[in-house]
């Protein structure tokens, strides 16, 4: 029965709402229903809010009290907090300095670990080629000294003079079997070593900044006892 109720007002008129009649034209437009259901649901909120808060005042316990109360103030209707200056005793004074100690102790430390794991990988190599030093050759003529060639008295190729360590003679050289590397894994290798020489002496002044710091440190606090 229903469904023929529902299939006869298919073919039902829509009635629309009337217009503010010409002769209350000046008291505006006529509100509609779905006007009016947009200000009562607000007017109902409104009004669930205020019971809300009327019944936590109701409960509310008299004796209640938390510091943001006396640390704070109302001024033109927005709350400010109190500013206080710090007020530290000597003892918490001497306990943050000895923390900031310890800090800045335990940071120190790390940066040794990692100066030494670092020296360890790279073993200075570059450094100890550029240390200037003195190889004295003796010679018996200065005929000797004309013709004298340092390669071949070093028993080594011409392009590893400048190496200090690891100068293999040319006996060495020619059992030695080379791997075929390219180019590119060369100066990938030579990218990598230079970026780590680079840490390398970073942490190094990191760790001589955090000394200084630690020696302050430590005078400021044997000087407050």
């Amino acid at each position: 029965m229903s469904s023929w109720k529902k299939a006869a007002k298919t073919n039902q008129r829509t009635h629309r709402e009337r217009h503010q009649p010409e002769s209350r034209k000046h008291l505006g437009l006529l509100q509609k229903k779905k006007d009016y259901q947009v200000r009562a649901k607000d007017f109902h909120d409104k009004q669930r809010i205020i019971k809300l808060l009327k019944r936590r005042a109701l409960n509310r316990n008299p004796d209640e009290f938390y510091f943001h109360m006396i640390n704070s103030r109302v001024e033109d209707g927005e709350h400010f907090e109190i500013e206080k200056e710090d007020e530290h005793t000597p003892d918490q004074i001497r306990l943050m300095q000895s923390q900031d100690l310890k800090y800045v102790t335990t940071k120190r430390t790390i940066e040794a670990r990692k100066i030494n794991r670092l020296q360890s990988q790279l073993h200075m190599l570059d450094a100890a080629n550029k240390v200037k030093n003195k190889h004295i050759f003796f010679v018996d003529s200065e005929k000797e000294i004309k013709n004298f060639d340092v390669a071949k008295r070093l028993d080594t190729h011409p392009a590893l003079l400048d190496h200090r360590i690891n100068r293999p003679r040319m006996s060495t050289l020619q059992n030695m079997s080379l791997p075929d590397v390219d180019d590119t894994v060369v100066d990938q290798l030579t990218s990598q070593r230079r970026k780590k020489y680079v840490e390398l002496h970073k942490r190094i002044d990191r760790e001589k900044e955090l000394s200084i710091i630690q020696q302050k440190l430590e005078i400021k606090k044997t000087s407050s006892k």
